[in-house]
């Protein structure tokens, strides 16, 4: 990656200056050097602060550290080679302009693969309804991951982890049990979804039936009762559906874990007492958690830092992992479900198959001995109103001496997908109060379910599309809203607009695909559709354009590792989105077809290029190539 080659040139030019002012070496961190890609071409490809971040040490002025860099770095033939041009500016920056010819030659060079194994949980949806769209945006987010770990050079397994012992499928199954509903569903989890609503509206008129959910929870976990046969048929049959929505966006998983799983073959109970020789795991014996067994916060950083809090704060920041009625808390469970991850027990599952490609852990030890697990870093992408029970699992990691593993544990928090008002009052809630977004609810059956979006979409974009002899309008329609989901940062509450999602022009998906199949028919007409980039010999006096768009070409490697160590997929839509509008303003002021000898080489090589790393980033992305919108 450039900006690496160029730090580390800088780094070592820096030492060796140094060295000679009889300078004691620093390190990377102390020296602060940075190395940035300038807004305005005209100041370079790349520049660097490092003459002024020496200033003070060598007592020197920056432009005269500078011209000291200068003059290390050109004694470096490699580094010359790829840029012959270095310009100082006031105050003291350093600029350096690519020689492109060297760069293409270079440019084939590939990295080492990574070679660690990731484990990346996402989806997780409760078996208990249909998904709807704030399901969606997590696992586009996690599949998004997935891809963008493996082009870094990771082995990453998928796990989906299924909690078919939680309230939700509790409450669904005393809604099937206990509230009739009758209507016209297509689907078991639409019926569901229909149910889980209505016996949420009964708890409020009828608080005794609460007590139902308490015997079909304990049923649940004990697992041989007809409660139980039940709850396993529900789940099954709705995360298989859920599974085949999830494979309409090219979302695909390695293994389905069974929260049953884990309590069944005895994971909680070595977990149990690992955690019971440690000093922060605790039985209450008073007040209102009186027989919980409980994870206490380690307050011994607050203490240091002079923090203090009440005994009220305290206690409400403590886990409960096993309530006084032994039923365990999911958090409970996800602990031991991360021992395991990390192949720290001494307890495994055995295999079977669930659907094609997809393992799922078997009852009773009935299946087969697969390695899954042990990871060397856990990533879990679950929204930020998790991240308090996140935080207790990297807890209980550190407290029972797993250090380096609770400091591989990533959680991926982002922001949950509410309903615009449009969309809101579409669905019949009341807008009145004029809010700016309105969340979903699964309690009060608000929300867009993702068959019902792939309809909507699919057929906004069959009514408004003039040619349909190319790609289908579902299959736009899945691109449109895994993008949708995708561009936004993660942090970002994503308010779903049907109108918003479906706009073709500006930051969207199908903005990416129509550049994508634009490229493709300017090289089918110029013959070389299915030919590899082969660099001109030389490459010089370039137009803005053509190197506007060569130039972010350039960045795309250290796109996907900077994507891959921040874990952002909307760094890979930022980039593909500013990669299609550069190639567009070159199509548009830089005849390709039209151009002759050298100059038409160059402009077909750059649509090449453009070609095959847009092709790299939608494959990251989990979006189609069309050669024909």
């Amino acid at each position: 990656m450039l900006s690496q080659f160029i730090k580390s040139s800088v780094l070592t030019a820096v030492q060796e200056i140094l060295s000679l002012s009889g300078q004691p070496a620093s390190d990377e961190a102390s020296l602060r050097i940075q190395i940035q890609q300038p807004a305005n071409m005209k100041h370079g490809d790349y520049s660097t602060n490092a003459a002024m971040q020496l200033a003070k040490t060598l007592r020197k002025p920056p432009l005269s550290i500078a011209q000291m860099i200068t003059e290390v770095l050109q004694q470096n033939p490699k580094f010359s080679e790829l840029f012959p041009q270095i310009d100082i500016v006031a105050p003291g920056f350093i600029n350096f302009k690519i020689h492109w010819t060297a760069w293409a030659k270079m440019n084939t060079e590939k990295s080492e693969p990574a070679g660690q194994k990731v484990v990346i949980e996402h989806t997780s949806i409760n078996p208990n309804k249909s998904a709807h769209i704030g399901h969606l945006r997590n696992s586009c987010i996690g599949d998004t991951l997935v891809r963008l770990l493996r082009k870094n050079g990771y082995h990453v397994e998928v796990h989906n982890y299924i909690d078919d012992l939680g309230n939700q499928l509790a409450d669904t199954l005393v809604g099937l049990l206990q509230q009739p509903i009758n209507g016209s569903h297509k689907r078991f989890g639409d019926f569901c979804w229909d149910v889980y609503a209505a016996v949420n509206r009964a708890y409020k008129e009828k608080p005794d039936l609460l007590q139902k959910r308490t015997e079909v929870l304990h049923a649940l976990e004990k697992g041989d009762q007809n409660i139980a046969w039940i709850g396993l048929i529900t789940a099954e049959r709705i995360v298989r559906e859920h599974l085949e929505e999830m494979q309409q966006f090219g979302i695909e998983y390695d293994l389905l874990v069974w929260e049953s799983s884990i309590v069944k073959e005895g994971f909680w109970n070595t977990a149990f007492h690992l955690l019971q020789q440690t000093p922060l795991f605790v039985q209450e014996t008073q007040g209102k958690l009186a027989g919980c067994w409980v994870l206490k916060q380690n307050h011994s950083d607050d203490e240091s830092s002079g923090g203090m809090r009440t005994l009220e704060q305290d206690h409400s920041l403590d886990k409960v992992l096993v309530r006084s009625n032994g039923i365990l808390t999911y958090t409970a469970k996800d602990i031991a479900y991360h021992l395991w991850k990390y192949g720290l027990l001494q307890n495994d599952f055995s295999y079977t198959g669930f659907t094609e490609g997809v393992w799922t852990t078997a009852p009773n030890n009935t299946g087969q001995i697969k390695t899954f697990g042990r990871a060397d870093a856990v990533i879990n992408v679950i929204d930020y109103r998790q991240q308090y029970p996140q935080a207790m699992v990297k807890q209980a990691l550190e407290v029972l001496g797993f250090q380096e593993e609770a400091q591989k544990l990533r959680h991926v928090s982002y922001g949950v997908v509410s309903l615009s008002p449009a969309a809101a009052e579409e669905l019949g809630v009341d807008t009145s109060e004029r809010k700016a977004s309105y969340a979903m609810s699964g309690r009060q059956g608000i929300g867009i379910k993702v068959a019902e979006l792939i309809e909507r979409v699919e057929a906004f974009i069959e009514d408004h599309r003039s040619d349909k002899n190319g790609l289908a309008s579902r299959d736009i329609a899945i691109a449109s809203i895994r993008y949708y989901l995708l561009r936004f940062a993660l942090q970002t509450e994503v308010v779903f607009d049907l109108k918003q999602a479906t706009e073709i022009s500006g930051n969207t998906g199908v903005y990416l695909l129509y550049s994508y199949a634009r490229s493709l028919s300017v090289l089918n007409k110029a013959g070389l559709k299915n030919q590899l980039p082969e660099a001109p010999e030389h490459i010089e006096a370039l137009e803005v354009q053509e190197h506007a768009l060569l130039r972010h070409i350039s960045m795309w490697n250290e796109t996907l590792a900077e994507a891959a160590q921040e874990l952002s997929p909307s760094t890979i839509c930022n980039y593909a989105y500013e990669l299609a509008s550069l190639f567009n303003h070159f199509y548009a002021a830089c005849p390709i077809l039209k151009s002759e000898g050298p100059l038409h080489q160059l402009r077909v090589w750059l649509t090449l290029l453009f070609r095959d790393t847009l092709k790299e980033a939608l494959d990251v992305l989990g979006l189609p190539a069309p050669e024909r919108m």
